[in-house]
C-alpha cells in the first residue's frame, strides 16, 4: 500500500505555555499523523519555531487548503503565529544566478539532476556566456543578461522578470558577482541565497584567497546567507571551514575553497528547500 503524501508545517509565535501540545492535539484531532518533529524557544527573541511534518493517518484527513483555514481560525489565532502548510514532495523552483566561476553551479547542477538536491533548477541566469554549455547540456535554458553600459538597474529587472514568469521561489547566487541593488534585494527578501568566502569583509575584492595566503592565515571557510541590502552580512544559513597552513599555494587554497563554497551553498539550499530555515531578526534557526 502506498504511504501517503506528507505535509510540512512550519510555525512561529511568541513563546508561552502549550504551543507545542496545540500544534499536536490539532494534527491528531483532524486524522495526522506526526512523523518527524523540530522545536525551538529563543530566549533571547523570546520566540518559538517549530517544523513539523506529519500525513493522513488512513482516516481521512482534510486537505491542505481545509487544514489553513481550520488552523487559522483556532492555533494560529490563538497564539499569534506566522505558520504555513507545505507539500513536502514538492520542489522548490529554484533560478541559478552566476558569472564566470562555475564549480558551484556545477554542482548544484549535479546534485540536483541526480536527485540528492530536493530543487526544481528552471533556469539559470548570468551576466557572461562561460557557464552556457554547462547548463545547456543539463538541459536548464540559460539565460544570458548582461549588464550593458552601466544599465544595471534594466537588467535586475530582466532577472526579475524571468523569475515570475519562470514561477521562482528561490534565486542562488552560486558565485554571481554582482551586487544586487535595495530594489532587488527587497524583491527577494528571504528567497534569494548567496555564498562568499567566510573570511570576509577581511580580505574584500579580487582574489580573496591570494591575500588570505600573503597574510598567512590558518583558517579558510565559506558563508551561505540571505541576501538583504547590507553586503554580505545577510541571516547566516550554513558555514563551513578548512585549516591551511604555510605549505600551500594560493592555487590550493582557491581549490580548497572552491570546495567548501560548493558544499556549504547545497547545505543552505538543501535546508531552504526543505522548510528547515527560520528568519530570527538578523540571524536563522535551522531545524535539522
Amino acid at each position: 500500500m502506498a504511504k501517503p503524501p506528507s505535509m510540512v508545517l512550519t510555525t512561529a509565535c511568541p513563546d508561552t505555555t502549550g504551543v507545542v501540545a496545540a500544534v499536536a492535539s490539532f494534527l491528531a484531532g483532524n486524522n495526522c499523523l506526526i512523523t518527524e518533529a523540530q522545536h525551538y524557544d529563543d530566549p533571547i527573541s523570546d520566540t518559538s519555531f517549530m517544523r513539523t511534518v506529519f500525513h493522513d493517518n488512513g482516516h481521512g484527513a482534510p486537505g491542505l487548503r481545509e487544514l489553513d483555514a481550520l488552523f487559522s481560525n483556532s492555533v494560529a489565532q490563538r497564539f499569534g503565529m506566522r505558520w504555513k502548510f507545505h507539500e513536502a514532495q514538492r520542489k522548490c523552483r529554484t533560478v541559478l544566478a552566476v558569472s564566470k566561476h562555475g564549480h558551484c553551479l556545477n554542482s548544484m547542477l549535479h546534485r540536483w539532476s541526480t536527485g540528492t538536491l530536493p530543487i526544481e533548477v528552471v533556469a539559470v541566469v548570468s551576466n557572461h556566456q562561460e557557464m552556457r554549455s554547462l547548463s545547456e547540456w543539463h538541459g536548464v535554458p540559460y539565460h544570458y543578461l548582461p549588464v550593458i553600459d552601466g544599465r544595471k538597474p534594466e537588467q535586475e529587472e530582466r532577472i526579475i522578470e524571468l523569475f515570475e514568469k519562470v514561477d521562482g521561489e528561490l534565486l542562488v547566487l552560486a558565485r554571481y558577482m554582482q551586487i544586487l541593488s535595495p530594489r532587488a534585494c527587497e524583491y527577494f527578501a528571504g528567497r534569494a541565497i548567496n555564498i562568499h568566502h567566510s573570511f570576509l569583509p577581511g580580505f574584500k575584492g579580487a582574489k580573496a584567497y591570494h591575500q588570505a595566503h600573503a597574510r598567512g592565515v590558518k583558517l579558510i571557510g565559506a558563508t551561505a546567507h540571505y541576501v538583504t541590502t547590507n553586503l554580505d552580512e545577510g541571516p547566516i544559513v550554513e558555514q563551513e571551514t578548512a585549516r591551511v597552513d604555510h605549505t600551500m599555494t594560493p592555487e590550493e587554497l582557491v581549490s580548497i575553497g572552491s570546495e567548501l563554497e560548493s558544499v556549504v551553498l547545497n547545505r543552505a539550499v538543501k535546508w531552504h528547500a526543505e522548510r528547515r530555515v527560520f528568519t530570527n531578526g538578523s540571524k536563522t534557526v535551522v531545524l535539522k
